[in-house]
């Protein structure tokens, strides 16, 4: 060996240790911030944010470390977090951590850690990882309050499924925290099928992420390493030969100046890479061998039951490899190698019987003494090596057993690929179900449920197949039954149909009272609800709702009392719906189950919005999300809370909140059904504001064009009303007549309140506009619509609007509407009234009603109706400036200057500038200014200013 092995000199990194300090800089200042560091293997990542965290230490950062390992690939779920987790840990104490989180939050941790005590009874596969999710960060965002963290996780290549989700999960929800992830990955190693690939698209469209490539090394950077390992200038020939040979990669050209002066250079960068182990004495490299087969860190003890060797030869052995710099001392008596691509190189030089040979002693040692490896990590270490010592047996064992440590920890895409392990092999061992202690249906069972719980659609059906095709309906109905139940959930999923046929076909098969058919029929009640068979839906649920009060299964009480308030929301039995609210809210405070505490919850607050109590409905939706945020369930009920939030604001014409508040909690990663209802809500604003482009995104994202595939009620109405905007926003009104049709034709639209009334509304409204264009089909949709509505009960003051709206009685509605602060279907109702008035010859009536709906369309932004109603009084000769007032009275002084400005031609920007005031204020005066003025347009304005005299 020449010299050092690693330079001390830090070389040719300095625009890449900028980048990274101006995001520390930028994260600071309360702006969260992810950076994406790939690279080739060898070029020195690590040394580059090894000096990163050092320096940003020095500045007072809180650093926190943790590496994805290889095995990470085979079901070692959440390593780097574990890692950071468990240094954070030994710095402050588990119960300094636990008091950063919620009341019970360090028990959600507990599944990771077994410093935080007995896990959560939670065992709900959608809610019990959220809620994980949700603890990390909020341990990262309560740490960061006193100091900014950086959070560090080297070679997420490879990192498990479940951390994948959890670095996309923070990446996309610490927003203000000064929380700083560095995630580094080989990109040489990112096939086109490699997993890791489309969540670094996805990371990388997100605001506060940064990707940075990490080049190679140039010749004069090279020069200057090799100076520092050589403590001299080398020979420019010496430079040139290792530069060609190395290309640039720092741990290439380390592994040449170890060759020393006289070596001749290897044929391979394997060779090169393996020539410093191989110059090492025989003892030390037969230590390095046991060492690689036990991963990038092995334990000392662990390391020494493996090898046999004495603690004093062993440490001869291990002192020699650290003195070469092979190996390094790491926390917790501990080695690791210096680099991932050396402990590669050296594990592939294992002969075959030796590989199996020291893979099956890992095995064997861990098997005897759990507490040779981290906490945690004993049951897939195990899976691990004797699966690499391919011992079926063993690696079916314990591949069983590490799938329900997975399972244990919410790592559910872990589990699964687990499971497949064990049906892989199941075959080679005659006796595996005795050996695990059940069939192999099971085994297919809990794959499947491992997939529903991951979303692995396509893969759980495959699972859910097979085991039918083992089962026999008549000797083990419950079985069959769960199993249909679970297929129709992927049926669902794709948006297949057969969906309800499974359902009726599972519940066939538990004909007897019990909790297996309590099961079903919650699951069938609620799809029929859903799907507007409102009678049937409620029998069955309250059949299961009897049967699991005999069981005394309070959990599963609440779920059926919330199905049967939902359908008497559908059904518009608004007070009946809150009573069971309240019955089911209390069992889930009695219970602990915060799920059904929240959903109750969820549905109070759809419940006064439906009512017109929307500020009412706002306020208890804050309360909710907070509490969402207490139970660490934001993600999975607290989005659905949000989402409903964002249908109050968008009721009270609070458009922008609405759409700011949709576009945050789809930040949060919300279940599919909760994600597509926050998308049609930026769908309602869009359509309001004549967002075309962003509506039409919305309705392709959510299938509305495909009006076969939505079975759902609910989905089915919002996504039949959006189209219809979308046909009268293009200019497409025998589109939106033939939508209309279609809609009038669905009774379980027509006959709901909740639903109804609103449509029938909508489809009266199509009536009035586009009746020129088709005399006969309009009159025949107008007729349906006077049917349907007689047959409707009304018992709420929206649904009272609405149904005058129906009757064409325009001017009450629109008082109604005022009366609820509902601003756009009151300027909608005006507009409909100035229509009728008009065309009753009514002029003067009609330029009232024009000119108070005017004012207020503008001002909520709703441009597609403000110039329905500029084109309707330009079509009548009406002025929508009331002239009884003059100009100069109409407007304030200052909202004067701004029309000045307008006139000119000048942008808010140029305005701003020129009157000291700021860009945004310049755009509320020139919406305030338009209101006033009965325009549209800038142009329009400038134009009315000029013939009123409003300007010199």
């Amino acid at each position: 060996m020449v010299g050092r092995a690693v330079s001390p000199v830090f070389v040719g990194r300095e625009a890449e240790l900028a980048d990274l300090t101006e995001a520390f800089e930028q994260t600071q200042k309360n702006a969260a911030t992810t950076v994406l560091l790939g690279g080739e293997a060898g070029v020195g990542k690590s040394r580059l944010i090894g000096c990163f965290a050092e320096r940003a230490s020095a500045d007072s950062a809180h650093v926190l470390n943790g590496g994805c390992v290889e095995l990470s690939t085979e079901g070692l779920a959440y390593a780097p977090f574990t890692a950071a987790i468990r240094q954070l840990v030994r710095e402050c104490g588990a119960e300094e951590v636990a008091a950063l989180l919620p009341e019970g939050g360090a028990r959600d941790l507990a599944r990771l850690l077994p410093e935080f005590g007995e896990p959560s009874g939670d065992t709900e596969s959608d809610t019990a990882r959220a809620r994980l999710f949700e603890q990390v960060l909020t341990l990262l965002e309560r740490l960061a309050e006193s100091r900014p963290v950086i959070l560090l996780i080297e070679d997420v290549h490879w990192a498990d499924s479940s951390s994948r989700d959890l670095i996309a999960f923070l990446s996309r929800n610490l927003r203000a925290a000064p929380v700083l992830m560095v995630l580094t990955y080989r990109s040489d190693e990112l096939h086109r099928q490699h997993p890791l690939r489309p969540v670094l698209a996805e990371l990388g469209r997100l605001d506060g992420v940064l990707r940075m490539d990490l080049p190679r090394l140039t010749l004069p950077e090279v020069a200057a390493q090799m100076a520092g390992i050589l403590g001299t200038a080398p020979e420019l020939a010496q430079v040139n030969r290792v530069f060609q040979r190395s290309e640039g990669i720092p741990l290439f050209v380390e592994a040449l100046m170890e060759c020393g002066g006289d070596c001749t250079f290897p044929d391979s960068l394997h060779d090169l890479i393996i020539g410093s182990v191989e110059r090492l004495p025989e003892e030390t490299q037969r230590v390095l061998r046991i060492a690689a087969a036990g991963g990038i860190r092995v334990g000392h003890a662990l390391l020494a039951a493996v090898s046999g060797l004495s603690d004093v030869d062993l440490d001869d052995a291990l002192r020699t490899a650290i003195a070469a710099n092979v190996l390094q001392v790491t926390d917790g008596h501990a080695y690791v190698f210096r680099h991932a691509l050396i402990r590669e190189a050296v594990h592939d030089e294992l002969l075959p019987g030796e590989h199996v040979r020291l893979h099956a002693r890992f095995a064997e040692e861990i098997g005897n003494d759990r507490a040779l490896v981290p906490p945690g990590r004993a049951a897939i270490e195990i899976a691990h090596h004797w699966h690499s010592a391919r011992n079926d047996l063993w690696a079916l064992i314990s591949a069983w057993e590490a799938a329900g440590k997975a399972a244990k920890t919410f790592a559910y895409k872990e589990m699964m690929q687990l499971l497949e392990r064990v049906l892989t092999l199941w075959s080679k061992v005659p006796d595996a179900a005795e050996r695990i202690g059940v069939d192999h249906t099971t085994v297919l069972e809990r794959a499947s449920e491992a997939a529903s719980a991951c979303g692995e659609v396509d893969r759980g059906s495959k699972f859910v197949k097979a085991a039918l095709d083992e089962l026999d309906e008549r000797t083990e109905p419950a079985r069959v039954a769960d199993l249909l139940v679970r297929r129709s959930q992927f049926k669902k999923a794709k948006r297949k149909p057969g969906v309800l046929d499974d359902l009726r076909y599972a519940e066939r098969l538990v004909p007897e009272p019990g909790l297996d058919r309590a099961e079903v029929l919650s699951k069938l009640g609620s799809y029929l609800m859903f799907s507007g068979e409102l009678d049937e839906g409620t029998a069955l649920t309250e059949e299961a709702l009897r049967i699991v009060r005999e069981y005394g299964e309070e959990p599963l009480e609440a779920e059926l009392l919330l199905n049967l308030a939902l359908g008497d929301s559908i059904a518009g039995r608004i007070d009946a719906m809150a009573r069971l609210n309240a019955r089911a809210q209390a069992i889930g405070e009695r219970v602990g189950s915060g799920g059904s505490v929240l959903r109750a919850l969820a549905n109070n607050v759809d419940a006064l919005n439906n009512m017109g109590r929307s500020a009412e409905a706002i306020e208890l939706a804050l309360e909710g999300e907070r509490l969402a945020r207490k139970y660490g369930l934001y993600r999975v009920q607290g989005t659905f809370i949000a989402n409903n939030r964002a249908e109050a604001l968008d009721a009270l014409g609070r458009f922008e909140e609405a759409a700011q508040l949709a576009e945050q909690a789809l930040g949060m990663d919300p279940i599919l059904r909760t994600r597509h209802h926050l998308r049609r809500i930026r769908a309602d604003v869009a359509l309001a504001r004549g967002e075309t482009d962003v509506l039409r995104s919305v309705l392709n994202e959510v299938g509305a064009f495909d009006a076969a595939s939505e079975e759902f009620t609910q989905e089915l109405t919002t996504n039949s009303r959006l189209l219809i905007g979308l046909h009268m926003l293009d200019g497409e009104p025998l589109a939106a007549l033939e939508v209309a049709e279609r809609v009038a034709r669905e009774e379980r639209i027509m006959s709901k309140p909740m639903l109804g009334w609103r449509m029938l509304d909508l489809l009266g409204g199509v009536c009035e506009t586009i009746g020129a264009f088709a005399p006969e089909r309009v009159a025949a949709l107008r007729a349906r619509v006077e049917e349907a509505a007689a047959a409707m009960t009304v018992d709420n003051p929206v649904s009272e609007a609405y149904r005058l709206g129906v009757a064409r009685d325009h001017d009450a509605a629109a008082a109604a509407w005022e009366r609820l602060d509902r601003p756009l279907p009151q300027a909608r109702s005006l507009l409909h009234a100035g229509r009728a008035a008009a065309g009753a010859g009514d002029r003067d009536g009609a330029a009232d009603r024009l000119r108070t709906a005017h004012p207020i369309a503008v001002a909520i932004s709703a441009r597609p109706l403000a110039g329905e109603i500029s084109s309707l009084a330009r079509r009548v000769g009406i002025s929508l400036i009331d002239r009884t007032g003059s100009g100069e009275q109409l407007l304030t002084p200052r909202e004067l200057e701004v029309l000045r400005l307008v006139a000119q031609g000048r942008s808010n920007r140029e305005i701003a500038a020129e009157l000291f005031i700021s860009a945004k204020t310049v755009s509320v005066h020139v919406s305030n200014i338009l209101g006033k003025l009965g325009v549209s347009t800038r142009g329009e304005a400038a134009a009315a200013a000029h013939r009123l005299a409003l300007i010199g």
